[in-house]
């Protein structure tokens, strides 16, 4: 008998799938192997997912803290409740200065209400579905790039590149009256989407990516972080 597969999954996840969606679906195609992640997306966000398998869920919590780079495709002159398009949309008519302001360095934000931040023990996103009033707590975030690539109309292109724990959406929303529409992770540390695969789907046929080697993974987390920014 085989051994189960252990390792790095690189994931292209796409648009409308949960990443737990994606862990539990490369879960039942491996047969039940111990899975996990390295970072969730929004469902309507697309892009790398690292999918951790048998002993490389250990390294979890150094895989979530490394940087990430983004792409995001923003709506100008209106306002999200969620700050993407599954939110309730406010058009005003408010377009930002082009180009507009786009800080970097040390960033104090706020992570949208409709997030995985637990407050009070509960996850934000729950407490905002039933109505409830509250504050999400500020955190101070690194950005390394933020840089406006293309613009017309009220649409704007906006490549990214981070600290772990920023929220895109935030900082898009934050330009002024801007949501995000499309919303892309290109790299986390030194793993690029360029090297991803698909996730499997129900009643498809799926070949899985070879899985990074641990010791590749450790490798490559001592190397340090060549994704234009420093770790």
């Amino acid at each position: 008998m085989s051994a189960p597969p252990e390792g790095v999954l690189l994931i292209d996840k796409p648009a409308g799938m949960t990443s737990h969606d994606v862990v539990a679906a490369i879960r039942r195609h491996l047969g039940g192997v111990k899975t996990g992640h390295a970072g969730t997306l929004d469902p309507f966000a697309t892009g790398l997912l690292l999918v951790l398998l048998g002993r490389a869920t250990k390294l979890q919590s150094r895989l979530m803290g490394l940087p990430k780079a983004y792409e995001t495709l923003a709506a100008l002159g209106s306002r999200s409740s969620t700050g993407d398009p599954e939110g309730e949309i406010e058009q005003t008519g408010r377009v930002p200065p082009d180009p507009p302001p786009l800080p970097t360095g040390e960033v104090l934000q706020r992570p949208p209400i409709y997030s995985a931040v637990k407050i009070g023990g509960e996850r934000a996103y729950k407490r905002a579905r039933r109505g409830e009033s509250f504050q999400m707590p500020p955190r101070l975030v690194t950005v390394y790039r933020f840089e406006q690539t293309w613009r017309q109309g009220d649409r704007a292109r906006f490549e990214i590149e981070c600290s772990a724990g920023t929220y895109v959406r935030s900082l898009i929303a934050d330009l002024g009256d801007a949501y995000c529409l499309e919303l892309r992770r290109t790299r986390i540390g030194s793993f690029d989407v360029a090297h991803a695969g698909r996730p499997p789907r129900r009643g498809e046929p799926w070949r899985s990516p070879e899985p990074l080697a641990i010791e590749r993974v450790l490798a490559l987390l001592q190397e340090g972080h060549p994704i234009g920014f420093a770790p």
